[in-house]
């Protein structure tokens, strides 16, 4: 018996692949059956749930019952599908053939959202559910409309605002190819080959192993979509690395984690929530990725400078040549992962390929290759982790879709997102946009804690984005700030899930790491301010505009990194200079802002900028001689 739910539990997680490909290629057609996106979320989710139960049993091992559940979960959801067509057009109202198995689909997508994504995502769409039953109890401007509980549960159920929506719809196909294109890579050895390279290039540098965390983990962590698997990935390599060279484990940990968790910052997949973002303001796909270029480009600087200081503060050297991978070699060896990305970016923006088939496609592109250069074809081994393992990364993700169609159905039908939208405009109309954005950083800070990513966007972007949309900031702009402020939840305490795994890695305090990570991502927690104000900084203006606006926050970014790891005494001193770093950083990042985005008054403050940076670095050597 345990043997044979094993097996159903490979087939459920195999069917998972299965249906989002053929649902990708359309391969209905070729049978001569056309069927909408509704029609293959049923089965999607039905089966996702099954195999939910039999990952997460309720004892040591999976039993009948939760097969029983399963068959259950697969049978309300194929219902559904099964019928989509004739309850679009069906007026003769809610009957029991519809909100009975409506019931049980509902139930069985909680408890499966719980086992997979955990207890904070569950208890809020729970809370929303009760909402939605008792939320005209409540007084205004918190009270919803009365609404039937068959009629609730069947637009949560069955409407194109609900589960079977937008975001199982964006889940089911882009996500779930990046995660093939990702389990692909992962299987094949591109981390290894990604680390190798980065070694063979910086591994012998000041702090190099620290470096080649902050770009491996860039590179990987973009399409891996997620930090902690990015840091389990990664840092299994590098954080040893790090100790080993010299890093204190908290700063090994600490720069693991950050730069893990602006994986999904980075373009051009930012873990699969720029092709979210692009389905919910209708932009392309190009437009999101440009917008997110020069705050990721900033993140990653702020971060390699702040390690470079760190090396040279505590005499830190990189590993010894000989130790290191030849760069040459590693390239020979492993070139073929490099195709793959390049077709990615080519069919992406060369071609305006719909990124589920780019996805798709240049998985498909490394397979040929790995056949062609190394004259064989995937081993079993690897198949099982490309299908069984990416049907186990779909998982939680296929779970969170269903809960943040909970969440978007509530919304729309009670009229929540639009009292929570006039709520916060009333706060910035009376205490202004600053304090309003403050207010929302902190808001997307505490919501995010302890959820996914996919789940921390999606329920933020109904949540919060349309207040700021509101208030006159644009939709690019606030969805991005909410993106920013719900990641950095991976980063701050008392959750703080990034830093909390990489500490376990390294062997560190939790706490320690979680406040050094925290130093290390300043600059996150400051330009979401800034391009709310100035929409240049997501490349949104003139020429002149942008370069203004580039300039002096590159500048603001080079003092951040000063004041953070730059000593220049101990106690208030070292306090007071880098507040006194802060402050300049603050005066001359917001240059566009004081000044407006298209003065000349910009070139000087950047001039002015250059020239405090290049008198500190003097005053550090002078120091450093001094105490020698």
């Amino acid at each position: 018996m345990v043997r044979s739910l094993a097996l159903l539990e490979k087939f459920y997680l195999t069917a998972i692949i299965f249906i989002g490909v053929g649902w990708i290629t359309d391969a209905t057609r070729f049978v001569g059956l056309s069927l909408i996106a509704a029609e293959w979320i049923g089965p999607l989710l039905g089966v996702a749930i099954a195999a939910a139960f039999l990952k997460f049993p309720y004892g040591k091992r999976a039993t009948v019952f939760e097969a029983a559940l399963g068959v259950i979960a697969i049978a309300a959801w194929v219902w559904m599908s099964i019928n989509y067509n004739d309850w679009i057009i069906d007026i003769s109202g809610y009957t029991p053939s519809k909100f009975v198995p409506a019931i049980a689909a509902l139930l069985l997508l909680m408890e499966a959202l719980r086992k997979a994504a955990g207890l904070p995502i569950t208890i809020l769409v729970w809370v929303l559910i009760l909402y939605g039953f008792f939320g005209y109890l409540l007084p205004s401007p918190l009270q919803a409309e009365r609404i039937a509980a068959p009629s609730f549960l069947m637009y949560v159920y069955a409407d194109t605002n609900g589960i079977p929506g937008l975001v199982m719809q964006v889940v089911g196909t882009l996500v779930l190819a990046f995660v093939i294109l990702g389990r692909l890579m992962e299987v094949t050895g591109a981390i290894k080959f990604f680390t190798d390279l980065a070694l063979s290039v910086m591994g012998d540098k000041r702090g190099g192993p620290a470096k080649v965390a902050v770009v491996a983990s860039s590179i990987f962590g973009s399409i891996n979509g997620t930090a902690v698997g990015n840091i389990m990935s990664t840092g299994i390599v590098t954080i040893p690395l790090m100790k080993r060279s010299g890093f204190k484990p908290h700063f090994a940990a600490a720069i693991e984690a950050v730069a893990s968790n602006g994986g999904q910052l980075a373009p051009p997949v930012m873990g699969a929530t720029a092709f979210l973002i692009a389905e919910f303001l209708q932009v392309s796909y190009s437009t999101v990725v440009l917008s997110a270029l020069v705050p990721a480009v900033l993140y990653y600087v702020c971060l390699f400078l702040q390690v470079d200081a760190i090396a040279t503060r505590d005499g830190l050297r990189g590993i010894p040549k000989s130790e290191l991978p030849k760069a040459a070699e590693t390239l020979r060896t492993g070139w073929v992962f490099l195709i793959p990305l390049i077709a990615l970016v080519y069919l992406l923006f060369g071609r305006g390929f719909d990124p589920a088939y780019a996805a798709m496609a240049s998985a498909l592109v490394l397979l040929v290759l790995m056949v062609v250069r190394q004259r064989r074809f995937l081993t079993r081994q690897e198949i099982h982790g490309l299908i069984v393992g990416g049907g186990e990364s779909m998982l939680p993700l296929l779970m969170i879709g269903g809960g943040a169609g909970v969440v978007i159905g509530v919304m729309n039908i009670t009229g929540l997102g639009f009292s929570l939208s006039i709520m916060l405009s009333q706060i910035g109309e009376s205490a202004g946009m600053f304090v309003m954005l403050a207010l929302t950083g902190l808001i997307s800070i505490v919501l995010g804690m302890g959820m996914p990513t996919t789940a921390i966007y999606v329920v933020l972007s109904v949540v919060l984005a349309p207040a700021l949309i509101e208030v006159g900031i644009s939709p690019m702009a606030a969805h991005l700030f909410i993106f920013y402020f719900g990641l950095l939840s991976f980063l701050t305490p008392p959750v703080a899930i990034a830093s909390f795994v990489a500490a376990g890695l390294a062997g560190s305090n939790m706490w320690t790491t979680s406040w050094e990570g925290m130093k290390l991502a300043t600059v996150a927690y400051v330009m979401p301010f800034l391009w709310c104000y100035n929409e240049a900084f997501l490349l949104d203006g003139s020429v002149t505009e942008i370069v203004y606006v580039i300039a002096t926050a590159l500048i603001a970014v080079l003092l951040i990194a000063e004041g953070l790891q730059r000593p220049l005494g101990r106690g208030v001193v070292q306090l007071l200079w880098t507040l006194g770093c802060f402050a300049a950083a603050g005066f001359v990042g917001g240059a566009t802002i004081w000044f407006g985005s298209a003065s000349a008054i910009n070139v000087v403050v950047a001039i002015v900028g250059i020239a405090l940076i290049a008198a500190i670095r003097i005053s550090a050597r002078k120091a450093a001689v001094l105490s020698h």
